[in-house]
């Protein structure tokens, strides 16, 4: 059988209960429905076009959002002349508002698509800095080892938007509390901070620390990051007790941006902030 794709492509994270929206659900029905009309099982397609079974069972089941790449290799198999990726494209129109866990291929995708991401983080490290490392360190305590190096694999397919061609800006204002909090040994601390030192020297890459004693209510409000896109309405994605919220109503979005630039004025600047984090590695 012929592979459309060389080597296997990325698996985005599923969720564990289906997803209610009527297009990634039609989406799965029609898939199903196509593959069984061909007299194919899930693993001779997925190894047909170069996919696990899993993540075809995943998209099937509506446990999983399909990506764009996904849906033209269905059309092309099929010879379907588009259907899929109209598919798709409801999927794409209809995912700026509502309920999606954190990384899944819906909200990815956005990220990806972004060129400014305004990131506001209270608790941690957010996941886009992190060290593997540390972010073991921190799902140890709530994974098990498989589903964290699903979430590592995750994370490095998000990190990859850093090195492509044209970067999106990055500002990210991070409480300085989340620098202190010890995650895993010394030496992880040690290396993720090192880390962030890194990559604050891109020039794509803002980072300011707020003071750990600020008084600015906004700050206790929680983490939020706005996403801006060429042509496209931005919208803003709210995070709490591990579910994350897309929003694109104008107001809200434009309520979000302004509350992050007063937030970066009341941070450390960016060369201020860098000695921070400086000081913070030399402490361990």
């Amino acid at each position: 059988m012929r592979h459309l794709r060389t080597g296997a492509p990325f698996l985005m994270a599923a969720q564990r209960d289906p997803h209610d929206s009527p297009a990634i659900q039609a989406f799965g029905i029609a898939l199903q429905k196509m593959r069984e009309a061909a007299g194919l099982t899930r693993t001779e397609l997925a190894e047909t076009l170069g996919y696990s079974p899993q993540f075809v069972g995943q998209i099937e089941t509506a446990r999983n959002v399909p990506s764009k790449t996904f849906a033209e290799d269905l059309d092309t198999y099929f010879k379907l002349g588009g259907l899929f990726l109209e598919f798709w494209k409801l999927i794409k129109g209809t995912r700026r508002l509502g309920t999606l866990p954190p990384g899944s291929a819906a909200y990815l995708e956005l990220e990806r698509s972004a060129n400014t991401m305004r990131v506001f983080e209270t608790r941690l490290i957010p996941a886009l800095f992190q060290t593997d490392d540390y972010a073991r360190a921190l799902l140890g305590k709530v994974m098990n080892p498989d589903e964290i190096d699903e979430t590592i694999r995750t994370q490095a397919e998000r990190k990859a938007l850093f090195d492509r061609k044209n970067p999106p800006h990055v500002f990210l204002v991070i409480d300085e509390v989340a620098l202190r909090r010890k995650i895993g040994s010394p030496d992880t601390v040690r290396e993720q901070l090192a880390h962030l030192l890194r990559l604050s020297e891109r020039p794509e890459i803002s980072i300011q620390v707020l003071p750990q004693d600020t008084d600015y209510y906004v700050a206790f409000s929680g983490s939020f990051t706005v996403l801006e896109f060429n042509g496209e309405s931005d919208v803003v994605y709210l995070e709490s007790a591990g579910h994350g919220t897309l929003i694109d109503r104008p107001p809200t979005v434009a309520t979000c941006a302004m509350r992050f630039d007063l937030l970066r004025g009341h941070a450390y600047s960016i060369t201020e902030s860098r000695s921070i984090i400086q000081k913070a590695l030399e402490a361990l």
